[in-house]
This record gives structure tokens, sequence and C-alpha cells, in this order.
């Protein structure tokens, strides 16, 4: 060994092994980069491509809506049991409008495997109500409202936590 170092041949497998040692770590890194539950952007209820073709048409979309309509988000959280979503719908002068379209999906950030789409809320007073919704796990959920009253389309996304009682628009 000793004679392998002073000859200067030892280097042509030091840099062998080198150049196998950072191919394994590539493939090593694309093999756990795969197994890892990155799923695309849906704040749009659409894939992040579609809506970044789109995205000109959807800020005029609710530019429109919001000149006409006004939408509240009328609760102040999530619980794992028995939760409920209320929305209110009206008019810039107040008055209720109970013939909108609401659909809503609640999902985990980044994970679409506990999904839930709701439709068909309960409408009184302008106030669509969507209950006895029953979230599997604690945590962080995105709640993406798509609401169309007519030809206006506008969607209303919240970030709740059902540790928490707040609530934060995006």
């Amino acid at each position: 060994m000793d004679n392998l170092l002073k000859s200067g041949k030892i280097w042509p497998y030091v840099i062998g092994a080198s150049i196998i040692f950072i191919f394994g770590s590539c493939i090593a890194t694309i093999v756990v980069a795969n197994k890892l539950p990155v799923e695309k952007s849906d704040t749009y209820m659409m894939g992040y491509h579609e809506a970044d073709a789109k995205a000109n048409d959807l800020i005029k979309a609710r530019i429109a809506f919001d000149e006409k309509y006004k939408v509240e988000y009328l609760n102040n959280g999530l619980s794992v049991e028995n939760s409920e979503l209320k929305y209110r719908v009206t008019n810039l002068s107040g008055e209720n409008i109970d013939d909108a379209k609401i659909k809503v999906v609640i999902t985990r950030p980044n994970n679409h495997k506990n999904d839930q789409e709701l439709l068909n809320p309960d409408i009184k007073d302008g106030v669509y109500t969507f209950s006895g919704i029953k979230l599997p796990i604690e945590g962080r959920w995105n709640i993406m409202a798509k609401i169309n009253v007519g030809e206006l389309q506008r969607f209303y996304n919240v970030k709740a936590d059902t540790r928490q009682k707040q609530v934060y628009e995006y």
C-alpha cells in the first residue's frame, strides 16, 4: 500500500470511487424525490399550468364579481368532528343573494388524499351552510370555494387549522 501511495497509482482508484459515489448519490436523490408526496398546486381548483395560462382571466373575473357582490366566510375555525362552513353572499347594497352556486373543496396543503368536495348547501337569508363535515385528522386545512352568481365567478380561499380558531384568506 505504501508503494501505491508513493508511485501515485492510487489516484485513478480515488477518482473512480468518487465518480461511482457521486453517480450513486444522484440516483439516490432521484429515488427519494419520487417517493415524496409533492403534488401540483390547485388554488383555483385546477392545475397550476391551467391557472397560469388563465391568470389574467381569473383576475378579471374576480374584479367583475367584486364590483357587484361581496362574499364573507362566517366561521372562526374548524374542528375534526362535525364542522360547519358558512358563507354569506350579498350584493354591494347588502341584499342577500340566494341563487349563487357554491362548490367547496376542503384539502390538506400539498396532499389530496383526504380531499372532501362539498356541494348543495342549505341556503337561508344569503347564508350558504355546509354542515356535518368530519375531518380525518387534526391540523391545517385549505378551504377553497368557487362561487358563481349568474355568469360571474370568484374563487374564495381560506386557510384554517383544527388546533386554532384563526382563519386566513389567501
